[in-house]
């Protein structure tokens, strides 16, 4: 167990560990129709599995709930459907399929969840592990040309950016936000702001973070990037630099952004009600900044021409289900 020094922000990162597995060692096998992926537009740990489900092309195996940009201290809540009730399971709040199989469960409701159709019970919540298993135990269920994000020869160095970027990028942001004095917060902020310029470097000669096409990796990474300028610059006193005044990192991203797959998952508005309106203590008045325009991410990023194959031998995935569109990008 590592030391948490005073002042900094300790996330709680034990998780339901439970698999879905083609062997069905926890109980749960692999079964199309079976399960629904829960997961809030809003947060970017939700929002790598969303973009895994896409690219592999699962939408017709794993359904998809979609909860509101919002929650008080109890659950996630399906405002955005009918009734405010979602209308496969038939609650309104997740912690009621949490509570349908962990009665007093203590930990924090958070998504992304997988949960069990039939019983209304959440299986996971380990979303670490929910998109490397969407890429190994469900592909059966894989779409015809969809890419391979953790290829076996490359899942060492996979593993290691990831820690890395887990560490000091996609949890750094929380560490600067959340940290309880100054200490915590500038060692969170030179931590952050050093893995990215390591990031930038490694970024300078190769399109991808590992290897000549996308993976694991830049699903992780590109989930905090695609949030930086929106909240975390702000919001989160992570304010060095804007991603937009990175040139290297804000063109990798912007090239991610307009790859199938990835910037039809993002719904910038729902990222900044969220983070705004939730984080009462660091934004009491709970006002929501109209800026920046998004339509920066829809510029020229020039990245093909570091070479390199967004899906390898495979292709990109079709457009998202209708009912799964994200609203197009417009000034603020």
């Amino acid at each position: 167990m590592s030391y948490v020094q005073p002042g900094e922000f300790d996330r709680d990162t034990n998780y339901i560990e439970d698999r879905i597995t083609r062997d069905a060692r926890d109980g749960w096998p692999v079964e199309a129709g079976r399960y629904r992926l829960v997961a809030a537009r809003a947060c970017p740990w939700a929002n790598r599995t969303v973009i895994v489900r896409r690219l592999l092309g699962l939408e017709d195996a794993i359904s998809l709930g979609l909860p509101g940009p919002t929650h008080d201290e109890r659950s996630w809540t399906f405002d955005l459907d009918p009734g405010g009730v979602d209308p496969v399971l038939g609650i309104s709040r997740l912690q009621e399929a949490y509570f349908a199989r962990f009665r007093d469960y203590p930990r924090g409701i958070t998504v992304p969840a997988i949960v069990d159709v039939p019983t209304g019970r959440v299986v996971t919540n380990d979303y670490p592990q929910i998109t490397l298993d969407f890429s190994t135990e469900w592909g059966a269920f894989h779409r015809a040309g969809a890419p391979d994000l953790y290829p076996d020869a490359l899942r060492a160095e996979i593993d290691e950016v990831n820690d890395g970027v887990f560490r000091d990028v996609n949890n750094g942001v929380y560490r600067a936000g959340f940290a309880g004095s100054q200490e915590a917060y500038e060692r969170a902020y030179e931590r952050l702001f050093s893995r990215l310029d390591a990031l930038t470097a490694r970024l300078t000669s190769q399109r991808y973070l590992v290897g000549d096409t996308i993976t694991e990796a830049d699903v992780r990474l590109f989930t905090t990037l695609a949030r930086f300028d929106a909240v975390y610059h702000g919001h989160f006193k992570c304010n060095r630099s804007k991603l937009s005044e990175m040139p290297v990192l804000w063109a990798y991203a912007r090239d991610l952004f307009q790859t199938p797959g990835f910037g039809d998952t993002i719904d910038f508005g729902q990222i900044k009600d969220h983070y705004y309106k939730v984080h009462r203590d660091i934004n009491p008045t709970g006002v929501v900044p109209l800026g920046p325009d998004p339509r920066g991410w829809l510029t020229p990023h020039h990245r093909e021409q570091l070479g390199g194959r967004p899906f390898g031998d495979g292709t990109p995935p079709p457009p998202p289900p209708a009912t799964e569109r994200v609203p197009p990008l417009a000034a603020a």
